[in-house]
Parts: C-alpha cells; structure tokens; sequence
C-alpha cells in the first residue's frame, strides 16, 4: 500500500516514514502545502496522513481541493490543533479520521489500518480468501493454517491483491503502488513477484487476466480459473 504523509516537521516526518516503512507501507513525503496537494492529484495513493498547519497552503484547502478534484483517497488528519471547532472544519472538508498531537505512533498505524481496511469493505485486521489468512496487523500469512514467509515486496503485492480481491489489478497499477516516486519502476518485476506467490500459495488463487492483469480471488470449485495463468 502506498501512503502520502504530508507533514512539515522534519523530525516527526522522518520519525513517522520510518515507522510506516517499517510497517510495510510506501511512504511519500511532502513538507507543505502545495506540494503535498500536487502529489495527491496526481498519483494514486491508498491513504493520505496530512497535517493542518502546513506552509504555503493550508491542510484544510489541501483537503477540499482533493475532494472539489474527486480525488476520494482516505485521509487522516494529523495536527496539533484540538479543538472541536477545528475537527469539525476537518471533517466537512472530507476527512475521514482525525488523530491530535501528542500521540503513539501504534496508534496512528491502527488508524491507517483501519482507513484501508474500511476502504476495501473489510470489518476486521484480518482477510481470508479461501484458504488464504491475511492478518493486517502483524503482517503473518498463513495458507490452511501453515505459515507462509514472505518479503516485504512479496508481502505488499499480495495485501495489495487482497485488497482488492475479486477486481483486476493492472500491473501499471500494481507497480504505482508498490514502488514510491524516486523508484526506477518496471512492470516486469512484477510478473517475477507473482511467480514466487503462486509458489508459496494456493497456485489458482493468483490468476492471470490476459492484457488486463492481475486477480486474487478463491479458486472455483471444479478447478477451473476464469483468467489465463
């Protein structure tokens, strides 16, 4: 998954990326305003985290902007600012969470847990397809009750799929959510990531859609696959 974190204190910035990173997010980082606002309408983020007291632009015009452009990516607002008053005014822009300064970083994660989970019509941390479990908390894999060891790569692709089992994932897609903005992208590792999941899972639980993509999704049960492998 791919987060935004638009936040203009250095310190707590690179604080929370490694946090994020550590946690198996992509993280992209703006320090005020209008570059944080270029960023979100113009690549596709899971979730944004964004501060209200930003230069040059306000996280409250930030916030409406997107919203006026259509862009519906979950946003959590993070600020310093606690009064009603200002939560309210978040809210009405089109945040979907709001978290005040001081906090726990194990807070902040379970909030965006939770943004990308709601978002992807989930009710719990923890996805099954079949045979498949995915704890979102904690990162395990397991298939039929076996653990399955995975990469961070390996892991991000396959929680990217669940999150949107059923639905056909490009690899342009893929790759856009997978790698953040500095990164020399190519969609030819993503087949290489997809071979290796199909080895440590179920094999019909990744399927290939010929000239469109990717699709996770429970195996029929005459073992026939609609997409191609």
């Amino acid at each position: 998954m791919r987060l935004l974190l638009v936040e203009d204190d250095r310190d707590l910035q690179r604080l929370l990326k490694k946090a994020l990173g550590d946690a198996g997010y992509v993280v992209d980082t703006a320090s005020d305003g209008e570059e944080g606002h270029f960023l979100g309408d113009t690549e596709p983020y899971d979730a944004v985290i964004l501060d209200l007291g930003l230069p040059k632009l306000d996280g409250v015009r930030v916030l409406e902007k997107w919203r006026k452009a259509g862009r519906s990516m979950p946003v959590l607002i993070l600020t310093a600012r606690d009064r009603w008053s200002d939560k309210v005014a978040g809210f009405d822009a089109g945040a979907d969470d709001y978290l005040a300064k001081p906090f726990y970083t194990e807070e902040l994660l379970a909030r965006v847990r939770a943004l990308l989970r709601r978002a992807a019509g989930f009710a719990t941390s923890e996805i099954e397809i079949g045979k498949l479990h995915i704890d979102t908390r904690t990162s395990r894999v397991t298939i039929d009750g076996n653990p399955v060891r995975l990469t961070s790569l390996e892991y991000r692709l396959l929680a990217y799929l669940a999150h949107h089992r059923g639905r056909v994932v490009s690899r342009t897609e893929l790759v856009e959510h997978l790698y953040d903005q500095d990164f020399d992208r190519d969609s030819n590792t993503i087949e290489v990531f997809i071979g290796r999941l199909r080895k440590k899972l179920d094999a019909g639980l990744i399927q290939t859609v010929r000239g469109l993509g990717y699709c996770l999704e429970v195996p029929s049960a005459d073992g026939k696959d609609r997409a191609e492998a």
